[in-house]
């Protein structure tokens, strides 16, 4: 169990860029093509490279643009290629593409679960966050992935962040904590960090390759710094 001394008593995860990204098995092939690199971990960073540049845009949840030119230059698409390169990830990055599991991520949620953390998922998405969860990450209630709480998909609740009132659908769930003790995790600043501060919990970045030093607001390089500090 969590005890008095730790900073949260529960915690809400993003999917996207928290406990997912779009499959790079789908996208190594599409953007090899192009010269850019096939490896998992290259189009790993890649994702983060274009939240960054997202996030510095201050783009919201429909504008990709921004994010599709980072990330085939991230992945090394050869200069002349770029354009085209981006047009066709963003017409092949469906929603439902957002469905390889981030496996250290898996570790940490099973470590939190273990630990009797209670855990829930608040996700930006469109209508299918629960479905492909369900497959490889995490269920509400017993199923062979980590238990959770609640999974909130904008779609299905008619509210996306940054409108902080998303929250209100998960929080029924979390009703023993003060809001400041629930940690919410998630990869934009534009909507993650901004809906969940403006809601009352404590924003959390997820920046693995420290894309945002120097930011005013608390940054993690993987959910396993939550686990650790949760878990012991």
């Amino acid at each position: 169990m969590t005890t008095n001394t730790s900073r949260f008593d529960a915690v809400l995860f993003d999917a996207g860029g928290v406990l997912v990204l779009p499959d790079p098995t789908v996208l190594a092939p599409l953007l090899d093509f192009y010269g850019g690199d096939a490896s998992i971990e290259v189009h790993r960073r890649a994702h983060y490279a274009g939240m960054r540049d997202k996030s510095r845009e201050g783009s919201l949840e429909d504008e990709w643009l921004v994010y599709d030119a980072a990330y085939v230059a991230a992945v090394g698409v050869r200069s002349a290629d770029r354009s085209e390169a981006a047009d066709v990830l963003n017409r092949t990055r469906t929603p439902d593409l957002w469905r390889w599991p981030i496996p250290e991520t898996l570790v940490a949620l099973r470590r939190l679960a273990a630990a009797d953390v209670p855990i829930g998922v608040v996700s930006n998405a469109s209508g299918q966050v629960e479905g492909s969860l369900n497959r490889s990450v995490c269920q509400v209630g017993e199923g062979p992935f980590v238990s959770v709480r609640c999974i909130v998909d904008s779609h299905v609740v008619g509210v996306a962040k940054p409108d902080p009132t998303i929250f209100d659908y998960a929080l029924p769930y979390f009703p023993n904590f003060k809001r400041s003790r629930i940690a919410y995790i998630g990869d934009s600043v534009a909507m993650d960090i901004r809906s969940s501060t403006a809601a009352g919990l404590h924003p959390i970045l997820m920046d693995p390759h420290e894309d945002h030093a120097g930011a005013d607001f608390e940054r993690i390089t993987s959910v396993d710094v939550i686990a650790d500090e949760l878990c012991g």
